[in-house]
């Protein structure tokens, strides 16, 4: 059983047991968190598909860890006029482990 899940302004596939990785949640670690903007439930062949979510369904699950990614390196550089400047950034993310999904 799977469903897709909207977070983040991404979608993201989440199953029973399995860890995903999203944009940074409000909440500390441990805590538990609900998603109830659920796309498409899939449970062992009886699809259900919202339009564009689907009523009732939520998806439930407690954040594992709170951290940032690793650093990407960003040069902004204008030919011939001497501009050449280095930034860096580390995206915030949220582990989330999926602990139910409710159809």
């Amino acid at each position: 059983m799977y469903a897709i899940i909207s977070t983040g302004g991404k979608q993201v596939k989440a199953e029973v047991g399995k860890t995903i990785y999203v944009e940074k949640l409000d909440g500390k670690e441990g805590s538990k968190v609900n998603f109830d903007k659920v796309l498409y439930v899939d449970d062992n062949g009886n699809v259900k598909v919202g339009s564009p979510y689907l009523k009732g369904a939520k998806v439930n699950g407690t954040i594992l860890k709170q951290g940032k990614e690793k650093k990407i390196r960003v040069l902004r550089y204008h030919a011939k006029s001497n501009v050449r400047v280095h930034r860096g950034h580390r995206q915030p993310y949220s582990a989330v482990k999926i602990e139910e999904i409710v159809s």
